[in-house]
């Protein structure tokens, strides 16, 4: 019989690696088959190589099993860094991009990071980068609006001649 195969395997060994991570039970879940390896007689090295993590780690998770059982393998609390902006904050940045730029203050008429990054500073003298602005609009399920180029009343001569030409 023919041993199966999974087909872009390097690939899918990425992908399969990022949706263990995406939930706490996948993690818990990981961290057991890591520990049950090592019961059944693998090594730790053995059983970092086929799950691909790090030997330091399975060891971390056996010794833990050892110390203090199942809870060990549980995902704690990640702590993480509080939050600048306040819950009433986050609402009225919220409220804020449901509305046009020039309708808060502000010049343009799309909302990106750089324009909501100066009304939050201007509004809560609070700085925040570009970029965390940016992650704010996928947390509120917002998404970017670029405004398309258009010549909407120009002639139809100066049309043509704006039009890229093929060169033959």
């Amino acid at each position: 019989m023919k041993p199966l195969t999974v087909s872009h395997a390097s690939d899918m060994i990425l992908g399969l690696q990022d949706e263990i991570q995406r939930s706490k039970e996948s993690r818990y879940h990981h961290r057991l088959h890591g520990v049950l390896l090592v019961a059944q007689g693998l090594t730790c090295p053995e059983v970092a190589r086929l799950l691909g993590d790090a030997p330091r780690t399975v060891e971390y998770w056996v010794r833990g099993f050892e110390a203090r059982g199942f809870s060990a393998l549980a995902e704690g609390e990640r702590s993480g860094r509080p939050a600048r902006l306040s819950a009433q904050q986050q609402e009225a940045v919220e409220e804020a991009l449901r509305r046009a730029p020039r309708e808060v203050g502000l010049r343009g008429n799309i909302w990106d990071g750089k324009t909501l990054s100066a009304w939050i500073e201007q509004k809560f003298a609070i700085e925040l980068g570009v970029r965390q602005c940016q992650r704010m609009f996928r947390q509120f399920e917002f998404r970017l609006r670029k405004p398309r180029p258009v010549i909407a009343q120009a002639r139809p001569q100066q049309r043509a001649a704006f039009k890229k030409k093929s060169r033959n």
